[in-house]
């Protein structure tokens, strides 16, 4: 392989391309490898050259052709990142910068769920798709060159590529090249299968090549006699196909007929339902074995009807239908749609495709079908949306994988969790346990804090300790439902037994007042009847009620000692006159609040900002320690996460007339005259305006935020139909700290 070579290769699909980027990437390699030989013995540029000759394969541009030739120039000699940026620019840099991340990441054997991850890695950590490509034509290379290495490391690079690479290049819908992968990996994993399958097709190939040109011969006249102009070719299955179906069905060789597939290459789609239907008339097909992937096509772009056949002499033979364009599709996948979105106008090479036509045929027939590259953040969109290849790359830079991470812990276990986890997200989701005692974490050997965003590829050493327990703080930094729950319940707990321990203190010290004794009350049962009279469960549920002060301990006492006529007086509850003032300010409060607690007197009662309840909404209580009962609504999400035995059943008191404040933010066209109508129709309702504040999108539009006053939900919800018929309004939404709840009609 010579560096001519390549550039002919180039030139084929990209005549006007840069090769001179090309030649100075081949002349910057030679000299910064000069010496390096590989464990064959042949120079490392030969290496190089052939990783490039892949990349013009799968039709890559100019700067994907330089990166090849660069690849292993950071990572192998004593180049840096800058000097690439400096000497062959920004977007060469990234693209080797790519590589030489993802050649840093350490695989370990796994079983098929833990592979799916780190193939899942690999795409969320290469922002650009050309990364990916470009190792996986690294990866080919060092396959075809393996029995040069060590047993171990054969058995250790080619279980690691039937385990990552090549289901990688099924997915990113390069075909051959996992065919040749999985191939490899079958020579190198299992050598005495792959000889012995490998002997057995050769011992057959005549017989073989005689059957392929007979049933290619009888399925050209079938479709000339249809009028239908296509190419028929027959071709034998690979060898880990093969020993696939003998593994799975538990037959030997000479009992697998179906060993050959044949491919009929038409020119529309029309054509290929038109040749279905030919081939179906003249060989009966096998039940359940039809696949339509061109009205359904997979995930990863692929088009092509399949069906089996019995054929002649009743061998089972496989027919693939597809046109040219599909066919592309299929032998390059992702790389394809790269190709149609750089050459169907004027490419980023200055060329023109010649298959242009075929290119705007596919991309209707995707749009048109539904076509699902959801995982690959929607990489072919339609061709009005992506002008043109800048575009085109500028889409695939996104995340692929935007909402997970994909993290290490220091076994080697690869745990995806979801985009910003910090440590303790990660330790609960090891176990409870080591999340429980989390005290510290290391990021790659390096301390970080409790609140590090994970990154791909991390790997994650969590610290503990026997007397660490979590902490309420550690909720505003988690994400993850497992980690809150878990913490949440936690901190219940230690609430609760700090409760009753308060409650039992409180209870000892009043009943020492009239001569008796808690060990007393609550060996008699006494104290249990009292719980039950109350419609409480048990004894420490009745001393962490009087603990969250939602029963007195007067009240006990009274029901304990009832023939004690005096026992206010006993108890020392004469009121001072701080007490006295700040039991008038609170039923002031209660009365002006529109509130009623049910059995609870002269309690303090908040509004929760975070739910901004409103009379006529569902509420519940919360009693919490210095600030009395604490509204919320019913739906708010941190009232669901409370104490269940803090909560307390309130209701709005229709007699008092009271107004709430609530915020509604408007979403609506940035045009003249839409804040004045939105004022109007605001005041026009009986609301009143106490604040405003208004910010303006890119897209046009502005997000208009009023806090008004009002005398019910009723009233909110009459405000919010009439603000929703205002001209140029988008949206209407009831302001919640809850990620801003939509408002509820």
């Amino acid at each position: 392989m010579e560096l001519q070579d390549i550039l002919t290769s180039f030139a084929s699909y990209s005549p006007n391309g840069d090769m001179e980027l090309i030649k100075r990437a081949h002349a910057f390699a030679i000299e910064h490898h000069k010496g390096q030989t590989r464990v064959s013995g042949e120079p490392y540029i030969a290496h190089l050259r052939e990783v490039s000759m892949l990349a013009t394969k799968l039709k890559l541009d100019s700067a994907s052709i330089a990166t090849a030739l660069l690849h292993d120039t950071v990572e192998d000699t004593d180049v840096s990142l800058d000097l690439i940026q400096a000497t062959f620019g920004k977007e060469v840099a990234e693209l080797v910068d790519g590589i030489t991340k993802l050649s840093q990441v350490k695989f370990f054997s796994k079983e098929e769920a833990q592979a799916e991850n780190f193939r899942k890695m690999l795409l969320a950590m290469a922002k650009d798709i050309r990364v990916v490509l470009l190792k996986l034509c690294d990866r080919l290379h060092n396959m075809r060159t393996l029995e040069f290495l060590s047993e171990a490391r054969r058995d250790r690079i080619a279980k690691e590529t039937i385990d990552i690479y090549a289901p990688l290049a099924h997915r990113l819908g390069i075909y051959w090249m996992k065919s040749e992968l999985e191939d490899l990996c079958l020579r190198f994993l299992h050598p005495v299968v792959y000889q012995t399958i490998k002997e057995k097709v050769a011992t057959s190939k005549k017989e073989r090549e005689i059957y392929i040109n007979e049933v290619v011969a009888l399925l050209q006249k079938e479709l000339k006699e249809n009028n239908i102009v296509g190419d028929v070719s027959g071709r034998p299955k690979h060898f880990y196909s093969i020993y696939q179906k003998m593994d799975k069905s538990s037959i030997e060789f000479d009992e697998i007929y179906d060993l050959i597939a044949f491919r009929i290459m038409v020119s529309s789609t029309i054509d290929c339902y038109s040749a279905l239907g030919v081939v179906h008339a003249g060989w009966k097909p096998v039940p359940g074995r039809f696949k339509d992937y061109i009205a359904m096509p997979k995930s990863n772009g692929y088009q092509s009807l399949h069906t089996t056949l019995i054929g002649p002499r009743a061998h089972k033979i496989e027919v693939q239908i597809r046109t040219s364009t599909m066919h592309d599709v299929a032998e390059r996948g992702v790389a394809a749609h790269w190709m149609y979105k750089e050459h169907g106008k004027s490419g980023k090479d200055g060329s023109k495709d010649n298959n242009k036509d075929g290119a705007k045929e596919t991309g209707k027939k995707h749009k048109a079908k539904g076509m699902d590259l959801d995982w690959i953040k929607n990489l072919v969109e339609s061709e009005n949306t992506l002008k043109d290849p800048l575009e085109f790359l500028s889409s695939v830079k996104e995340d692929l994988f935007p909402d997970e991470v994909f993290v290490f812990t220091p076994k080697g276990d690869l745990i995806s969790m979801p985009k910003n986890s910090t440590p303790i997200d990660f330790a609960f989701q090891v176990h409870t346990t080591v999340g429980e005692r989390c005290t510290g974490a290391r990021a790659n050997g390096q301390h970080v804090p409790l609140s590090y965003k994970l990154r791909n590829g991390d790997t994650i050493d969590i610290t503990t300790s026997e007397s660490q327990r979590p902490s309420k703080d550690w909720l505003s930094i988690v994400v993850t439902n497992k980690a809150k729950q878990k913490i949440r319940s936690h901190v219940r707990e230690e609430e609760r037994a700090r409760s009753i321990e308060i409650g039992k203190e409180l209870l000892s010290k009043d009943l020492r007042k009239i001569k008796r004794s808690i060990n007393t009350v609550t060996k008699d049962g006494s104290l249990l009847k009292i719980a039950h009279e109350l419609d409480i469960k048990d004894i420490d549920s009745l001393f962490a009620d009087i603990g969250y002060g939602k029963v007195s301990a007067k009240a006990v006492i009274t029901k304990v000692a009832p023939e004690i006529v005096n026992i206010e007086e006993q108890l020392g509850k004469e009121e001072s006159f701080l007490q006295k003032v700040f039991q008038k300010a609170a039923k002031a409060l209660k009365d002006t609040s529109g509130i009623r607690v049910e059995g609870i007197d002269n309690m303090i009662c908040k509004f929760a900002k975070c739910c901004q309840p409103l009379p006529g909404d569902p509420v519940i209580g919360f009693v919490s320690r210095g600030r009395g009962v604490v509204i919320h609504t019913r739906q708010c999400s941190q009232a669901l996460s409370f104490d269940r035995e803090r909560l307390v059943d309130v209701q709005w008191d229709e007699k008092v007339k009271t107004t709430r404040g609530v915020t509604i933010d408007v979403n609506c066209i940035n045009k003249v005259g839409v804040l004045a109508a939105l004022t109007q129709t605001i005041s026009s309702n009986g609301a009143n305006i106490s604040s405003a504040q208004i910010s303006s999108k890119p897209n046009g539009q502005s997000v208009c935020s009023f806090d008004v006053t009002v005398n019910s939900a009723k009233q909110l919800h009459t405000l919010v139909k009439s603000i929703e018929k205002v001209d140029g309004v988008i949206r209407v939404e009831r302001r919640s700290l809850e990620r801003g709840a939509q408002f509820n009609n």
